[in-house]
C-alpha cells in the first residue's frame, strides 16, 4: 500500500528530525511485540512477522496470502463471519521533516532575467506531510476479493491508486485467478511495498527511466495500470505466473492517449536451499505502444486520438535470496524505445533523419534488507543505469547515465492489531550525467555538467 506520490517519477518527499526522537527511543526501549498490517491483523490476528519482512514488504507467507486473494482458507475469510463492527480499511500517512539539495542547477543568473543562465547549488528543507492512503481491501465472498485505494498528495488532491475485483480459484484451480481494474503489475520486486520513502530513494529508477528527449508518455512499469490479469501459483507460491492485457494509457482513466493495448508477463520460480531459505528467480517483460501524433481540431490535439503508435519494451530478470534475517534483491532491466519515440518525431513525417535511431539502455539494482529483529530493519540499495545506444548518433554516449545510493532503517516501536508505527530515517544520493535526474532535482533540464542531488528523510510512518 503505497501512494503514487511515493512511487511516481517525482515523489513528494517527507522527512523528520532531531534528537528528541532519540529520547523517545530510549523511553520506548522495551516495546510490546509487533503485529500485522492493521486491516488484516484485525481480521486474522496474525503477528506482523507472519506476512512481512518489515511492513509493508512481504515475505513468502505474505505473498501466498496475497496470491490467494487475501484468504487463509479458513472460516475467517468470508466477511459475513466477521463481527458487524469489523470494517476492512487501513489508513497510512507519514508526517516528517526532509532536506533536499542539488548542484549544477540551471537558474537565471539574475532573478527575473531569463536570457542568462548559470549553474548553482541550493537546497530546501522543512516539515512536511506525505499523501494519505485510504486502503479498503478484503473479500466480498469466498474467492472474490477486492481492493480500493483512494490516495492523495500532501495537498489532499485524490486519485485512485488502485481499484480492482479479483476472482480466485476458478474451476477449483489455484492456477486460474482473474483480476480486472487498476492494479500494480506483478513485478519481481514491488515498488509499492519498498521500505524506502525519500524523494530520491522512494522508487526504483529503472522502473520509470526514459532517455533525454524521448516523447513516450509511458510513466514506467512501476505505475499501476488499467486492464485485466490472469495469474496462477502453486500451493506455496514457489511457482507463479501473471499475464496482463492493458490499456495503453499508463493507468490513466478515460483513455487520453489512444486505443491500443499493451502486454505484461512475469514468471517466478523459488528454489528451496535448506536452512539457507529460498532463492527466487524471475523473468518479466512489458511490450507497449505510444502515439507519436494526434488528430487535431483547430490545430489542437483531440484527446484519445493518438495515432502513429510506435513500439517500446522493457524486459528483465530478477534473482532474490532469503538468508535467514537477510534478503538480497537484484533486478536487471533492458529498455528499448522506437526511433520516433526516442527523438520526439511524428511517425507520419517520413523516414527518420540520418543519424536518428532507437534508444536502448541497461539498468539494475541490488538491495539488501536485514531484519535485526521483528522491530528493526536496516536497508541499503545501489541502482545504476547506462545508455547502450542513444537515439541520435550525435548525442554523447553517456548522457543520462545514472547512479543512486540509498541507506536507512525502519524501527517499529509498536504494532498492534489496530495500529502500527515506524520511525524511519534515510539518506539517498543520485548522480546523473549531464541531465537533471528524475528524483530530487529542482528543475529537470539538460545540463552541460553532471547533476548530484540528495535527500535526508526522518519521519513517522503510521498505519491504522
Amino acid at each position: 500500500m503505497k501512494a503514487s506520490t511515493r512511487s511516481a517519477r517525482i515523489i513528494h518527499c517527507l522527512s523528520g528530525a532531531p534528537v528528541l526522537l532519540l529520547v523517545l527511543a530510549g523511553i520506548l526501549h522495551n516495546p510490546p511485540p509487533a503485529h500485522a498490517v492493521p486491516a488484516f491483523a484485525r481480521k486474522y490476528g496474525l503477528p506482523c512477522s507472519a506476512c512481512h519482512v518489515g511492513w509493508p514488504m512481504l515475505n513468502n507467507f505474505g505473498q501466498v496470502f496475497k496470491d490467494n486473494g487475501y484468504q487463509l482458507g479458513n472460516d475467517r475469510d468470508s466477511p459475513i463471519t466477521r463481527d458487524a463492527s469489523y470494517f476492512p480499511i487501513a489508513v497510512r500517512m507519514t508526517p516528517a521533516w526532509h532536506r533536499e539539495s542539488a548542484n549544477n542547477q540551471i537558474v537565471d543568473a539574475t532573478p527575473g532575467n531569463a536570457s542568462v543562465e548559470a549553474g548553482r547549488a541550493y537546497s530546501t528543507s522543512g516539515f512536511d506531510l506525505s499523501g494519505i492512503d485510504l486502503w479498503f481491501v478484503g473479500t466480498l465472498y469466498k474467492n472474490i476479493s477486492f481492493s480500493v485505494l483512494p490516495s492523495s498528495d500532501g495537498a489532499a488532491a485524490f486519485h485512485f491508486e488502485n481499484a480492482f475485483v479479483r476472482f480466485d480459484n476458478i474451476l477449483g484451480s489455484q492456477w486460474l485467478n482473474f483480476k480486472m481494474g487498476k492494479y500494480e503489475l506483478d513485478l519481481p520486486v514491488s515498488e509499492k511495498r519498498m521500505l524506502t520513502l525519500s524523494n530520491n530513494g522512494g522508487f526504483y529508477y529503472i522502473y520509470h527511466f526514459l532517455p533525454y528527449g524521448d516523447s513516450n508518455f509511458f510513466g514506467g512499469i512501476g505505475d499501476n495500470q488499467l486492464g485485466v490479469e490472469l495469474a496462477g501459483h502453486n500451493a506455496n507460491s514457489y511457482t507463479r505466473y501473471a499475464f496482463s492485457l492493458l490499456s495503453s494509457n499508463d493507468g490513466n482513466p478515460n483513455t487520453p492517449y489512444g486505443r491500443t493495448m499493451d502486454y505484461y508477463a512475469n514468471f517466478d520460480q523459488a528454489i528451496p536451499t535448506g536452512n539457507m531459505g529460498i532463492v527466487r528467480v524471475s523473468g518479466f517483460g512489458y511490450f507497449g505502444h505510444s502515439p507519436t501524433y494526434y488528430l487535431t481540431t483547430g490545430g489542437a490535439a483531440i484527446p484519445g486520438t493518438g495515432i502513429g503508435n510506435e513500439p517500446f519494451y522493457r524486459v528483465g530478470g530478477s534473482l532474490r535470496w532469503y538468508l535467514d534475517k537477510l534478503d538480497i534483491q537484484t533486478v536487471f532491466l533492458h529498455g528499448y524505445e522506437n526511433g520516433y519515440l526516442a527523438n520526439g518525431i511524428a511517425s507520419n513525417s517520413g523516414p527518420l533523419p540520418a543519424g536518428d535511431r532507437s534508444a536502448q539502455w541497461n539498468g539494475g539494482f541490488v538491495e539488501t534488507n536485514y531484519a535485526l529483529n521483528p522491530q528493526l530493519v536496516i536497508t541499503g540499495r545501489y541502482e545504476g543505469i547506462r545508455m547502450s545506444q542513444q537515439g541520435s548518433e550525435s548525442t554523447a554516449s553517456n548522457l543520462g547515465d545514472l547512479d543512486a545510493f540509498t541507506v536507512g532503517y525502519r524501527w517499529y516501536p509498536m504494532m498492534y492489531s489496530r495500529a502500527g508505527l515506524a520511525w524511519h530515517q534515510e539518506y539517498s544520493v543520485v548522480k546523473s550525467q549531464s541531465v537533471g535526474n528524475i528524483g530530487g532535482e529542482f528543475a529537470p533540464s539538460f545540463n552541460s555538467q553532471n547533476v548530484t542531488s540528495s535527500s535526508i528523510f526522518m519521519g513517522f510512518d503510521f498505519a491504522f
